[in-house]
């Protein structure tokens, strides 16, 4: 493994962990947080909401496994089980995480003004795994797939669009979201590259 690799998801998991620590300890980090949160699950309106509620679901570990089904129908078993792989890994380590790290959810930690829009997830808040999960799926199926600029862009914006429905269905405050979204990187840069 590269040197350049291991100082990136370094760097990755530092912002992480930065974030997570900014948000939680800070003086003002738990205002601006609570702040973005309150932006963001206001509601926009009940398309706004469906469409949240249907997306979050895409950074699941079920959804990656449907996704890697998908891989292996279409003839690319080694994507599909790389990139299963390092989701997997992904949620291990976050759900290792989230018990040492024990964040309440917005729901717990302010209960009228949340609006929940799917059922409360067991666990912490910190650090959200369904975008950790996406990332680590998305980049790793990227890299054996040999897919190019437009395509990784693709998966990015769907990365992005899953880490801003858990802040709008009411499951994670922005922070978590933005330390599972580094999380994920992390974690798809330190994943071994396969053999062709």
């Amino acid at each position: 493994m590269g040197v350049t690799r291991l100082v990136w998801a370094g760097a990755l998991v530092a912002g992480a962990c930065a974030i997570g620590l900014g948000a939680m300890k800070g003086e003002d980090g738990p205002d601006v947080d609570r702040e973005l949160f309150a932006v963001v699950n206001r509601g926009h309106g009940t398309e706004a909401d469906r469409a949240f509620a249907g997306i979050t679901e895409l950074g699941s570990f079920y959804a990656a496994g449907a996704a890697a089904g998908v891989l292996l129908t279409a003839g690319r078993r080694r994507a599909a089980l790389r990139a299963l792989g390092a989701a997997g890994a992904t949620w291990l380590a976050l759900q290792g995480i989230k018990r040492v790290v024990v964040r309440p959810r917005p729901s717990d930690a302010d209960p009228p003004g949340t609006r929940l829009l799917i059922a409360r997830p067991k666990g912490a808040s910190w650090p959200s795994s369904h975008p950790a999960v996406l990332t680590t799926f998305t980049r790793v199926a990227a890299r054996e797939l040999e897919l190019g600029i437009p395509a990784r862009t693709a998966f990015t914006g769907l990365d992005l669009a899953v880490a801003t429905s858990r802040v709008y269905v009411g499951v994670h405050y922005p922070s978590d979201v933005a330390s599972g979204l580094l999380f994920g990187r992390a974690i798809a840069r330190l994943w071994p590259r396969g053999r062709s």
